[in-house]
């Protein structure tokens, strides 16, 4: 597979950037159209095509679906408050902590937001008066149900708790009125029931929930119709907002939504690839990833594996080809529903497939304790073809865990991926050393 021009110099990044120029690697690929002309068309648009789109709702459904617990996290949490003398400093009981207050939180999924803002709006409602008492927005229907389902497991020693579900579907006839006390919806519907159909006197609500704040700014519409809702609500309302992120545009939504905020976020973790091997392996073209792939399985002993590919075409291919192997292959990728992904997750968890082949936005937010390699099969770029090094982290990041160390391989195949290489190699200050696939007992060496 290596020819002599891979033979790596003193420097060994530059010799093996400089290699590429002995690889017949085209930008172009050139068929026949319909007449039998031949045509050239761009192999990065054609890609581009086939590249998945992060869908961040169906992602956080995803999420919920596949958490049989609360993850660990070694986060240190931070707490900000506008008023530099906060009690929040130096209190010690709840009491003292004078609730209800308005609060901005960010954690990653699966730290427990859902149950959080549950309890608080469980904690306010008085059964005997029939009416919505506290309001919770979801981005999606699905999501909707979702956070439904922990109300009612939450509340299921409360039987006086009524809940209603403002989502698509839930028609009403006009001029009706909702008895229940909690209500929890989609912001087109919701904003509809407090404003047009007037199911809801917004001026009773005590506590207000806008949950999955990120993924609710990355929906068309959304922003806006949460900022009317809240609008609507009385001064006293307590206002509450959950996101798993907070860039600038929501940190920009949540000001716009909760005024004078408790804030409580965590601190960005130390980027750490200490546990983790990183290799990379020089190939001319995809059926040499494919066999240097091979070559590492016919090595050393993978307890289960995942695979990293940047279009839905490559994974289908490659899960294609392994199974052919002879391996147990799982496939993941954006065309399947979420409860589809949720159960080849499962299915993967049990051990019964030991490699998921999958594309980049399908594989947020899954641990395996038995992963022990992880192979990127195309490094991971942004849609300007420039390393996503939060990405990369979080690739590799599926391997190394629960204390154990990790191994991961990345495939480089053109000038541009050994660029892509180099510099997430730089932003990390990380050196991945190359690895011969051909050499059997190198790749035995990398395992121990």
């Amino acid at each position: 597979m290596a020819t002599d021009s891979w033979a790596l110099a003193v420097d060994e990044q530059e010799a093996a950037a400089e290699s590429f120029s002995n690889l017949h690697l085209k930008e172009e690929k050139i068929k026949p159209d319909a007449n039998g002309a031949v045509v050239k068309t761009n192999a990065n648009a054609e890609k581009a095509d086939e590249e998945e789109k992060e869908d961040r709702a169906a992602q956080s459904l995803l999420n919920k679906l596949i958490r049989s617990n609360l993850v660990d996290n070694t986060n240190q949490v931070e707490v900000l408050q506008r008023d530099p003398n906060s009690p929040l400093y130096s209190v010690k009981s709840f009491e003292e902590l004078r609730l209800p207050q308005n609060l901005i939180a960010q954690s990653q999924s699966g730290t427990g937001k859902t149950a959080a803002f549950v309890l608080a709006m469980l904690s306010q409602v008085e059964p005997a008066n029939r009416y919505p008492q506290c309001l919770c927005l979801s981005p999606t229907y699905e999501l909707a149900l979702q956070t439904g389902k922990v109300i009612e497991q939450m509340g299921k020693f409360y039987p006086e708790l009524k809940l209603a579900y403002a989502v698509r579907g839930n028609k009403l006839e006009r001029g009706q009125k909702i008895s229940e006390h909690i209500v929890i919806g989609t912001p087109g519907t919701v904003l509809d029931w407090c404003s047009k159909l007037k199911f809801i006197d917004p001026k009773k609500i005590k506590v207000f929930v806008l949950d999955e704040a990120d993924v609710m700014i990355a929906t068309q519409g959304h922003q806006d119709q949460s900022i009317r809702i809240q609008r609507m609500l009385p001064r006293n309302c307590q206002m509450l907002l959950f996101s798993a992120t907070f860039e600038d545009s929501v940190w920009k939504f949540a000001q716009k939504v909760v005024p004078d905020p408790n804030i409580i976020k965590l601190k960005r973790e130390e980027e750490t690839l200490d546990t983790i091997k990183q290799y990379y392996v020089l190939c001319n073209s995809r059926d040499e990833k494919f066999q240097a792939l091979c070559n590492i399985y016919g090595a050393i002993t993978i307890a289960q594996a995942m695979i990293f590919c940047h279009t839905r075409k490559t994974a289908s291919w490659l899960a294609a080809e392994l199974s052919k192997e002879g391996h147990q292959v799982a496939l993941l990728s954006g065309e399947m529903v979420v409860e589809q992904r949720a159960a080849v997750i499962e299915r993967f968890r049990e051990g019964k497939e030991k490699v998921l082949v999958t594309t980049n936005v399908c594989a947020r937010g899954i641990d395996v304790e038995q992963v022990s390699v992880v192979i990127n099969f195309d490094l991971p770029v942004d849609k300007d073809g420039n390393p996503d090094n939060e990405t990369y982290l979080h690739r590799i990041g599926r391997t190394g865990r629960f204390g154990k160390r990790g191994l991961a391989v990345n495939m480089v195949d053109s000038k541009h991926s050994m660029n892509i290489l180099n510099r997430i190699q730089e932003h990390f200050n990380k050196k991945i050393e190359r690895l011969d696939t051909d050499d059997l007992d190198e790749i035995e060496k990398i395992a121990n």
